[in-house]
């Protein structure tokens, strides 16, 4: 008898012991509440592939940014002093109407219902604009839409890097081509507060930032320059073009899922 009770025991601990072991794998690897749990309960299936949430986010910021981005341009042309707010209100007013058009086209052959009014953020973005002139508005328009611009571009780039959804990826594409202009013709203003960006952003950030050693006055020594070193030199790619003064972005490009 005390023999069986031994081996019982020692089969208890056996299969304790094993399921100890396990349970760590399984329980990061299926539990509700880990990112990939969280990612497959927040997707859908379509025919273009999985849209998850932070597809759907994306396309109701990009709607948003032009229920008040575009009037805030309109609201530049006609009341800024300087050509440089005008030029850059002009960009708003043409960029998001292409893009306004692409999303709404875009979450129609998702299914994805879009809102129709501006955040209460966004309304008194514009309140604060209407209620401002001259130097004090060009400033303020250059600094809230510059601000709101730099934090949908993180977003943009979040799902372009992400998406599995064919569609999404082609919008997040022609978002990044239009914020990158709206961004660059905000800074051609020259009233771009950067310190102000640089100290909004450190305030959202949590990890402690990492890189090279701050300078201490002594020069460095040069970097090898990376070149290629295959036998094959036959390369017919050419670099981007080069950055100079902001140009429209092209409207005409094919909305998403449309043929080439």
């Amino acid at each position: 008898m005390r023999r069986i009770n031994g081996t019982a025991l020692i089969i208890a601990a056996l299969v304790a012991t094993v399921g100890a072991l396990a349970f760590p794998v399984w329980s990061y690897a299926d539990r509700s509440g880990t990112g990939q749990a969280n990612l497959n309960a927040s997707s859908v299936a379509t025919q273009w592939g999985p849209l998850s949430a932070t597809d759907r986010d994306l396309l109701v910021k990009v709607r948003l940014a032009g229920l008040w981005e575009l009037p805030a341009g309109q609201q530049a042309i006609e009341r800024a002093p300087s050509q440089a707010i005008k030029d850059a209100g002009d960009h708003l007013v043409v960029g998001h109407t292409d893009l306004d058009q692409r999303a709404r086209d875009v979450a129609a052959k998702l299914g994805v219902e879009l809102p129709n009014q501006p955040t209460e953020q966004q309304q008194d973005w514009l309140r604060e604009l209407s209620a401002a002139s001259g130097r004090d508005y060009e400033v303020k328009f250059a600094n809230i839409l510059r601000m709101a611009h730099g934090k949908v571009f993180a977003l943009v780039a979040q799902v372009r890097h992400s998406t599995r959804n064919t569609l999404i990826r082609q919008l997040a594409s022609d978002a990044n081509q239009t914020v990158l202009d709206h961004i660059t013709m905000l800074e051609a203003t020259g009233l771009v507060d950067f310190d102000a960006i640089a100290n909004d952003a450190a305030g959202l950030a949590t990890a402690s930032p990492t890189g090279p050693p701050a300078p201490n006055g002594n020069i460095p020594p040069a970097p090898s320059p990376a070149a290629p070193t295959g036998q094959d030199q036959s390369f017919t790619s050419r670099p981007s073009t080069q950055p100079g003064p902001p140009t429209a972005v092209n409207t005409n490009r094919p909305l998403p899922g449309t043929q080439q």
